[in-house]
């Protein structure tokens, strides 16, 4: 079993399966992180509670923060093998193609999807990196460690700090673009698609990254614009 694992990774198939789990994975740490997010609407209170449950899951048969750490991990792992697979198959499908035929040229399209798909995963890297240092670790916060979550929050998207709204609306919307298009390709991995299926599933892989752009982009307009504060 030990041999077997990697050798099914190594394969094309392989790779893409790894892409589509860890893909599901993220999607779902989206999902779930953007209803948290979400919970700024409803007040400070809410806000912080929804906070200090994160960090007390488990208690008291496990310490302080165990579990969000070990989900830390578990995402940590999820990114690291999603942005390996998608440069491995990047590769091997470069290597497969030598010579660019000018009798097959790729479609604009195609070259633009290739193109944003890219430079959004370069960009979305960075967005992680700072908000990383910036609400978990404190280092780019204005208020530090000293003050609650939905202070930091909304000290973060001041109104003086528009150009910080600006990075995290960009970032948040190559999310959604690259989110689009991951989970159309995983429906495409896991065999899902086929003629009968293909506009549904289009329809829910658009749908989704919309409503996960959308509520993402909410918190730091609605805070900017003073209708949260």
């Amino acid at each position: 079993m030990a041999v077997a694992i990697p050798a099914i990774y190594r394969s094309t198939v392989g790779k893409k399966a790894v892409m589509a789990v860890t893909g599901a994975v993220l999607v779902l740490f989206l999902i779930t992180h953007m209803i948290g997010n979400l919970k700024i609407f409803f007040g400070a209170e809410s806000f912080n509670d929804y906070a200090h449950w994160l960090r007390t899951l488990g208690e008291p048969a496990l310490p302080y923060r165990t579990v969000l750490t070990l989900l830390e991990v578990v995402l940590l792992v999820a990114v690291v093998l999603h942005m390996w697979s998608a440069v491995s198959l990047a590769r091997r499908a470069s290597a497969a193609r030598p010579v660019k035929y000018q009798a097959k040229k790729k479609s604009q399209a195609q070259g633009y999807a290739a193109r944003t798909m890219r430079y959004g995963g370069v960009i979305i890297a960075f967005y992680v990196v700072w908000h990383l240092l910036d609400m978990t670790f404190f280092v780019l916060n204005p208020l530090g460690g000293d003050a609650t979550p939905y202070q930091r929050m909304v000290a973060d998207f001041d109104p003086s700090r528009w150009y910080i709204t600006v990075w995290y609306v960009v970032a948040i919307l190559f999310v959604g673009v690259h989110l689009r298009h991951g989970i159309w390709s995983a429906f495409q991995t896991l065999g899902l698609r086929t003629p009968r299926t293909e506009r549904l599933l289009r329809g829910l892989a658009g749908a989704t990254a919309a409503v996960v752009t959308l509520g993402f982009v909410a918190v730091p307009v609605s805070i900017t614009f003073g209708w949260v504060s």
